[in-house]
């Protein structure tokens, strides 16, 4: 494909606001001062002046941002040519831009941002995957309804692995399985036993025997290795969190709800990720997962990119394909096709482009309500707690995560986890169960709750309610 030709504008700019000016929305002004096709003058944050910083930042000279604390001053600013700094979505929502570029990773405060922006008549880039995984089909629904669209973005996982799943199935290949790296790579160092990840340095004295995979059956290697890196964390929420995302739009499924999340090297996924009829271990085809990816001292990372796991149809064409340098499992049934990259706000203009030159998403038209994430309680939790949220992944301590088919919610239900996010706990829960809707207190005027109220009218069949 020419991207040239695809995005071909003439004198036509996209004009978006970014909202959320943290490492993705700071990286999205940086770049989006460089594509010719589009404008990003109006940025948002908790304060006009966090805004104003970041846009400093990236260049933007101080003389051209003007910070504003109400609707007229920001028309003012916006029509006088200067970049505008805002601390509510509120003030700029009614600017004549295209697209909101909803960044801040806020679940309650993303929705509200959401649900302003298609209100007043803009398309939505939605970068906040904890929005996205509670209420992103129904957001996408009540876009449509006013001819809008609300898109994934280009440069994290979830949008880049729709690509590459729909380019497969565009080709006709079968998808074994797919997904991504976890952030972080596991870094193993043989000289000292240890591994390092995320900046952090665990002990992992009996790693080396499974360093390698060679012959050994894969689901005892994946337990191996599992077992000596217990002192590493094995599961992320934002990883299944994306997955998703992904199962909403491309109608997929996963093969346990906690995810496989197999430690791997680049070289091992397709004899890893694949059915246990073809040495692997997964239960079934065309599913979603993660794998961490293993790699020595020196050797390439796979970057938090994303990949497909496809069957080996032809073998004469994959032994030619194996011989070029691509990765085909050991007994040559299943390959894998990876994009080894997530750029962040550096790549996130060609989503923009597509809604705002072409009126198409990044991810599909109609995403379903196929999966849920859902909270589990990982320990005794006693009521009166509050499932607070933080940290650079947004987690909530003792809460682990689960991918389970989606649906309409009841009193009954799993609770979505960034709907339990900041919430008060109304009973103890026992470890190893679900959170639930009735263990929660939700705000009344949750933005959030109301969206996934609308969202489960949307698609609850025929005659059930939420």
């Amino acid at each position: 494909m020419n991207y040239h030709t695809y995005f071909s504008a003439g004198d036509r700019m996209v004009e978006a606001c970014v909202i959320g000016t943290g490492g993705f929305g700071r990286s999205f002004l940086a770049q989006g001062r460089k594509v010719p096709a589009l404008s990003v003058r109006i940025g948002v944050d908790v304060s006009a002046e966090t805004a104003a910083e970041a846009m400093r930042d990236v260049g933007i000279p101080e003389d051209r941002i003007r910070i504003v604390t109400g609707a007229a001053e920001a028309l003012a600013a916006f029509e006088a040519g200067a970049h505008v700094a805002a601390g509510d979505f509120a003030h700029v929502a009614g600017l004549p831009f295209e697209v909101a570029v909803e960044a801040t990773g806020n679940p309650v405060h993303g929705a509200r941002h959401a649900r302003l922006a298609i209100e007043a008549g803009k398309h939505v880039a939605m970068v906040s995957k904890e929005v996205d995984s509670v209420v992103g089909p129904g957001l996408a629904a009540m876009a449509a309804e006013k001819g809008l669209i609300v898109t994934p973005v280009d440069g994290d996982q979830p949008s880049l692995l729709i690509g590459l799943i729909t380019w497969a199935e565009t080709l006709g290949l079968e998808i074994v399985a797919a997904g991504k790296s976890s952030e972080y790579d596991f870094v193993f160092d043989r000289g000292t036993g240890t591994i390092r990840c995320n900046g952090q340095t665990y002990p992992a004295a009996d790693f080396a025997p499974y360093a390698r995979m060679g012959d050994m059956e894969a689901a005892a290697l994946v337990a191996a290795r599992a077992e000596a890196a217990r002192t590493l964390p094995q599961r992320a929420v934002p990883d299944l969190c994306e997955m998703t995302v992904v199962a909403n739009a491309c109608a997929m499924g996963v093969d346990t709800p906690e995810l496989h999340c197999p430690i791997a090297r680049i070289d091992e996924v397709p004899s890893i990720l694949c059915p246990v009829a073809d040495g692997g271990i997964l239960g079934r085809a065309g599913v979603l997962d993660v794998f961490h990816c293993l790699r020595e001292p020196g050797e390439i990372s796979f970057a938090g990119g994303v990949f497909v796991v496809i069957r080996c149809d032809h073998a004469d064409t994959w032994e030619v394909l194996r011989e070029k340098g691509h990765i085909v499992s050991r007994n040559g049934r299943t390959a894998m096709v990876f994009l080894p990259r997530h750029l962040l706000g550096l790549e996130a203009a060609t989503s923009i482009l597509e809604v705002g030159l072409r009126g198409v998403s990044s991810g599909t038209p109609r995403p379903t309500h196929h999966a849920d994430l859902v909270a589990h309680a990982d320990r005794d939790l006693a009521a009166g707690h509050v499932l607070k949220m933080g940290g650079h992944h947004h987690s909530i301590d003792a809460v682990s995560a689960r991918i389970l088919p989606g649906g309409p919610l009841s009193e009954d239900s799993p609770a979505p986890f960034y709907l339990a996010s900041d919430c008060r706990l109304l009973r103890d829960v026992p470890a190893g169960e679900p959170i639930r809707m009735r263990d929660i207190e939700i705000p009344e005027d949750s933005p959030l709750a109301a969206l996934r109220a609308l969202q489960d009218s949307h698609f609850a069949p025929s005659g059930q309610t939420a």
